[in-house]
């Protein structure tokens, strides 16, 4: 059996002003989260970027082309109702960061995550407050008690929108920092993902690579981006 899905409609999909910042409409009634509560965002460019997806629904309603949407129904529904916990399970991606975790050989490989990652600690330590360091191997060790709460702080003050955004750029890195230079925008953001792919396109380069694998990465890769974009315009910082 096939699963049921919203049909289209409306005529028209567009932004309006509510009380906690901007809605979309369809025909004149505001757009609702999966838990009824009103769809509003913090800025019309977001909001521009909603109306945008439901007014490119055609017969049947696919979630999957609104990714916008998708995000702000989990600030809304998700992020808002528990925002200490998710804050909580991110912040603990600082104890072991990808960032820390170095190889012992081959040494070409070792040279290049110092290349790549030692910059990025180094501003974390200045831009954050928080010096993690790294650790060769696999086996885990605990980073610094301060430098871990300095970090948490920064976390727990996200507002919702951000944190939903949050969620994704650290979790689909497996660092913190990365997460956190992709908000900061200290560079584009597909170079901020090639930082989280160092030991992966060392492997590929000598050994090949996977088809099924590379697909996989390339969608991993469409949503941090995504995730920046959502973060950038839930803030303002993008248009």
């Amino acid at each position: 059996m096939s699963e049921w899905a919203m049909r289209r409609f409306w005529t028209r999909a567009e932004v309006a002003e509510a009380d906690t910042g901007f809605t979309v409409t369809l025909d004149g009634r505001s757009v609702k989260t999966p838990a009824k509560a009103l769809l509003a965002v913090p800025t019309r460019g977001l909001a521009e970027e909603i109306a945008a997806e439901w007014a490119a629904q055609v017969e049947k309603v696919d979630p999957a082309t609104m990714p916008f949407t998708r995000m702000s129904n989990s600030a809304l529904d998700k992020v808002a109702v528990q925002h200490a916990e998710v804050a909580d399970m991110l912040a603990a991606y600082g104890d072991s960061d990808l960032l820390c975790y170095r190889a012992d050989h081959p040494e070409e490989l070792v040279l290049r995550q110092q290349t790549a990652w030692d910059p990025m600690l180094d501003w974390a330590a200045d831009a954050l407050g928080a010096r993690l360091v790294p650790r060769t191997g696999i086996m885990h060790a605990p980073q610094d008690r301060a430098a871990l709460e300095a970090l948490s702080q920064k976390v727990h003050a996200l507002s919702d929108f951000e944190l939903a955004a949050f969620h994704d750029l650290v979790s689909l890195t497996g660092s913190l920092i990365l997460g956190f230079a992709a908000i900061a925008e200290t560079d584009r953001p597909e170079e901020i993902w090639a930082l989280s792919r160092v030991d992966e396109t060392w492997q590929e380069e000598q050994w090949g690579f996977d088809e099924e694998a590379r697909d996989i990465a390339e969608l991993k890769r469409q949503a941090f981006v995504h995730a920046f974009r959502f973060h950038g315009l839930a803030t303002g910082k993008q248009v």
